[in-house]
């Protein structure tokens, strides 16, 4: 395992993982190396060319108001949405985008603390002075037929001078779940992979060498990943950052269940989490267990309604997918056997462990295939996330590795062939009603499994392979496109789900 459960549950804004947190975070780190190879006082021009699934689907999953602020310095992490339309909104009024200027300004208030306070305020002064250029959202180019070997998702960016000389370009390629690669940088980012590897105390690709450290040492799989993550940061930092995911999930459901209206793109799809809390809480105020699937679906729903809003989410262990282990999560804190009665230390750690044993199963999708719609279709997004919901809910009710592997193989067994067809290019149509489907199937996957004894014909290796072969296989128009399926089938004038 080379892949932390913390770069699979990353906290960004919406509507896409791939197509809005990626662009940002390359964008982002293009403008700091322009700020670190001292060229910014001779920018006078950019150019920026999205490629593939990035141009193809662009303008409806954010990913050219992404570039825009990733190149001012903003991050997905750390920026909120109201800062998001600030910003929008002078780029489009000025037609100007001011190079790094988030991350001038750190780094202004950095050099402002040295022991030389004349030197130091006239090194902030120099570093807070962006390159402010003429560019806009309108002068990004699109090139939805061109795809670039390495992946479909690519981006490329350059600057140039006065007399319009290049002075540097990178190309990108955002490769599922907010995941960035830089061209030319993959054996770097190998030797980085290899040396974390090298720390760790069970490195895995594959279910079959978790299942084998098992057996060894009587570990869950959660126990496994925790090993591992504990040997990059203690285990208190590793609980707390992962219950810190958890609230940050709930934050997002709670915040859709404010919003009323329609949600933006142009679709006028509904917003229906909050006329559906209103109505359960009043069907359900005891939370019997015969209405777990309406409360989980519920959880889905408002989660993705919030992502499709741009507002702030977990990537889990895309966007896309965000609503899914939210949704399965609430299930195991609601409804698993004596939750009820957990005490704040055991409802903290059960949390932790679902999200751990998720995380596990999570690292052999992005090693053996992709959770990228772009690449797979939406078996990459929706079911890997059920797979990985599947996982961790099998944890929390008490499965052994066994059947933990076997109810992440049924989850994604039956998501295998899922395309990805977004109507009108939003994450809307079908992505929020297909979230709370997924989260059902995953409560569902769990049950079986543990009604078993963990024996079972086909792996999760086995059809982790075959959902990466049928991913091969699948035409492009059905992957993040919007060339194919409901996309092209249903008029966008649709009103609702």
């Amino acid at each position: 395992m080379a892949i932390s459960v913390f770069d699979l549950f990353s906290v960004g804004i919406g509507p896409s993982s791939s197509h809005t947190v990626g662009p940002m975070r390359a964008a982002n780190r293009f403008a700091a190396q322009l700020r670190n190879s001292g060229v910014l006082p001779r920018i006078r021009g950019l150019r920026v060319d999205l490629f593939g699934s990035l141009a193809a689907t662009g303008r409806g999953h954010g990913t050219l108001t992404a570039v825009l602020l990733g190149l001012e310095g903003c991050d997905p992490e750390t920026v909120l949405p109201a800062e998001v339309d600030a910003a929008i909104a002078r780029i489009d009024r000025e037609g100007q985008v001011r190079l790094s200027e988030r991350t001038l300004a750190t780094s202004a208030l950095s050099a402002g603390t040295g022991q030389d306070p004349v030197g130091a305020d006239q090194a902030a002064a120099d570093l807070a002075i962006p390159a402010v250029v003429n560019f806009s959202e309108a002068d990004i180019v699109l090139r939805p037929l061109t795809v670039l070997p390495t992946h479909t998702n690519g981006m490329r960016f350059g600057v140039v001078d006065a007399d319009g000389q290049l002075l540097t370009e990178e190309t990108y390629f955002s490769v599922g779940g907010g995941f960035i690669v830089r061209e030319g940088a993959e054996e770097t980012v190998q030797d980085r992979l290899e040396s974390t590897l090298a720390v760790l105390p069970f490195p895995f690709t594959t279910a079959a060498e978790l299942l084998r450290y098992s057996e060894e040492t009587g570990y869950s799989f959660a126990r496994l990943m925790l090993e591992n993550e504990t040997a990059l940061r203690t285990e208190d930092e590793v609980r707390d950052g992962l219950c810190h995911i958890w609230d940050v999930m709930e934050e997002c459901k709670n915040s859709a269940l404010e919003r009323t209206g329609v949600l933006p793109g142009g679709l006028n799809v509904r917003r229906r989490a909050p006329e559906w809390h209103r109505r359960l809480s009043a069907q359900d105020p005891d939370r019997d267990p015969q209405f777990w699937q309406e409360w989980i679906n519920l959880v889905a729903l408002a989660v993705n309604e919030e992502n499709a809003t741009g507002g702030r989410v977990v990537t889990a262990p895309t966007n896309g997918a965000a609503g899914i282990i939210p949704a399965v999560l609430f299930y195991a804190t609601h409804y698993v056997p004596g939750a009820r009665l957990w005490s704040d230390a055991e409802k903290r750690n059960a949390i932790s462990d679902f999200l751990l044993a998720a995380g596990a199963v999570g690292v052999l999708y992005k090693e053996q295939a992709s959770i990228s719609g772009a690449e797979v279709g939406c078996q990459g997004e929706v079911g890997s996330a059920s797979s990985m919901a599947a996982a961790g809910l099998a944890q929390v009710l008490g499965g052994t590795p066994e059947q933990v592997e076997n109810a992440a193989e049924i989850a994604m067994e039956h998501n295998l062939g899922l395309t990805c067809d977004p109507i009108g290019g939003l994450v809307q149509i079908p992505c929020i009603e297909r979230n709370a489907i997924a989260a059902a199937k995953a409560v569902n996957a769990a049950k079986m499994a543990l009604m078993g004894d963990g024996s079972h014909h086909v792996s999760l290796d086995d059809v982790i392979t075959t959902m990466r072969e049928t991913g091969r296989d699948m035409s492009s128009k059905y992957k993040e496109t919007a060339m194919g399926g409901l996309a092209v089938s249903v008029s966008v004038g649709v009103v609702e789900c």
